[in-house]
């Protein structure tokens, strides 16, 4: 019987030993099926080459020569919604040295006639902006012209009752 107990805990001990190796085997399986995916994601993000707003050096980088163009702080978010309407890879240098800050926008030479768009889109809007502000707001039209009522005379009615007899 003592015999029968020391084989039926041995065959534990190596079952058990065979069912630990096996989770450990699938486990560093599964280990290395995930770092080989996140090798390959990693490889994919840095072979695309990034689109729109970009640091000054990773536009350089890219070796296809870099112009540049100067805005005002004021149109800094229209430029960015309208060249990314045009998909131009461009990049944004804050000049500190003028008052008003100005803003260099350099963007890739090959984009020249997209940025030649988007600078015309740029313009338009600019001047919309600018034709908006000159016309007085329509409250402003209202107070006046409540201002002119309230200045009119007014005509007061006398009512006259006689009394017949």
């Amino acid at each position: 019987m003592q015999e029968d107990i020391e084989n039926k805990s041995i065959r534990f001990v190596v079952s058990s030993g065979k069912l630990s190796f096996r989770a450990i085997e699938k486990g560093w399986s599964l280990y290395k099926q995930h770092k080989n995916t996140e090798n390959a994601k990693k490889a994919a993000k840095a072979a695309e080459k990034p689109m729109g707003k970009q640091l000054v050096k990773d536009l350089i980088g890219q070796g296809q020569g870099v112009s540049s163009a100067e805005i005002a702080k004021s149109g800094l978010k229209d430029f960015q919604k309208i060249a990314k309407k045009y998909g131009v890879d461009f990049a944004v240098v804050k000049n500190k040295t003028v008052e008003p800050p100005r803003y260099s926008i350099f963007f890739k030479a090959k984009d020249a006639d997209a940025i030649d768009r988007v600078m015309r889109d740029y313009a338009t809007k600019q001047l919309k902006k600018e034709k908006q502000a000159e016309r007085p707001s329509i409250l402003q039209k209202l107070k006046k012209f409540k201002e002119i009522v309230a200045n009119i005379p007014r005509k007061e009615h006398e009512k006259r009752k006689e009394q017949e007899r």
